[in-house]
């Protein structure tokens, strides 16, 4: 079982499940998960490398933290958690609400991040996407948007329900282990956790923003692989591609959107080569 230690970043406690030694990869999860998400990736990385896996501000056992959720702040968060631990570089590897974070450390920390995975989400508005959002984006994004307290209004008291919705779409009716699920659902259980969840949504405008200005003044220079499966499938690899020098991009197939749970094995196929610094072939 990893380490679980509790450690003080950009005034929040992140709580970090560590397991390993070796060169530093960071985990980022997102909706509605927690460092749990990984646990089956840590236990194979761990025999390689140090992997450092935190819930991110607001989620999981963190500090319910009132503001911070735009990719930038935690793009931060995960800056200072490396320095703490004293890691002078990283792999790091974003899924869905880690992606933009992840994407933005890199593009501005190249001395810090020297590889970079990214999964099953969109980098704010670049363009790439428009197949993809054709019809708009998921449902769910502007109900959790919506006027501040709504959505927690609506699912207080279901939010077991609610999770299980979202882990059973997101490996394509298969769910996930008990425990894990367990987990989740106490994670997202009572207002004040439903909100900080939502605070995510809510600064995605102000997050699209600063991956736009970013991507204006610099161009990600550190080797880059984009991962998808359902729903996104190759709409991430095609928003990097421009911004990108050094891209590898790979669709998971029969795999939903959460791919560490989903399909963990065919994940590890791709990050055990790529994180050695292997070809693992553009796809």
């Amino acid at each position: 079982m990893p380490e679980l230690r509790r450690i003080h970043v950009n005034g929040v406690e992140l709580n970090v499940a560590l397991a390993g030694s070796g060169p530093a990869v960071l985990l980022l999860h997102g909706f509605p998960h927690t460092w749990e998400l990984w646990t089956e990736v840590m236990a194979d990385l761990s025999s390689r490398y140090r992997v450092i896996a935190p819930d991110l501000r607001g989620f999981g056992a963190s500090s319910r933290a009132t503001s911070g959720y735009d990719a930038s702040a935690l793009a931060e968060d995960a800056a200072a958690l490396l320095a703490a631990l004293g890691a002078t570089s990283a792999a790091v590897v974003g899924i869905d609400a880690g992606t933009p974070p992840a994407f933005l450390l890199a593009l501005r920390r190249p001395d810090l991040v020297r590889r970079l995975v990214l999964m099953e989400s969109l980098l704010g508005r670049l363009p790439g996407a428009e197949n993809f959002l054709a019809d708009g984006p998921p449902w769910w994004f502007g109900f959790h948007a919506a006027a501040p307290g709504l959505a927690e209004t609506v699912l207080e008291g279901h939010e077991a329900d609610y999770v299980d919705w979202f882990l059973r779409s997101g490996t394509l009716g298969e769910g996930v282990r008990p425990d894990v699920r367990d987990a989740f659902v106490r994670a997202y259980t009572g207002r004040v956790a439903l909100s900080c969840a939502f605070s995510y949504y809510r600064a995605l405008p102000e997050s699209a923003a600063q991956i736009e200005r970013a991507v204006a003044d610099a161009r990600l220079t550190v080797p880059t692989m984009a991962l998808g499966a359902r729903p996104v499938g190759s709409a991430l690899e095609r928003q990097l591609r421009p911004v990108t020098d050094d891209l590898t991009g790979h669709v998971i197939e029969d795999c939903g959107h959460i791919i560490p749970l989903h399909r963990p094995h065919a994940l590890l196929a791709l990050l055990r080569p790529f994180l050695a610094g292997e070809d693992t072939g553009a796809a």
